[in-house]
């Protein structure tokens, strides 16, 4: 399971930072650091992207 890492976390062998995703764990320590709070579940495919939609034109 792919995870999205929301706080820093560090082992023996390896360091994640804030935002990184990884396949490191097993699907069953995934679970545990998402109801933990450490993680959320990678978001699939692509995401929304926020545009800004041009103002309406005035003419007086």
């Amino acid at each position: 399971m792919k995870i999205r890492m929301l706080t820093s976390f560090a082992g023996a062998d390896f360091s994640l930072s804030v935002n990184e995703e990884t396949e490191r764990f097993s699907e069953a320590e995934a679970v545990r650091m998402i109801e933990a709070g450490f993680a959320v579940p990678a978001e699939r495919g692509k995401g929304e992207r926020a545009v800004k939609v041009p103002a309406p034109e005035k003419r007086g």
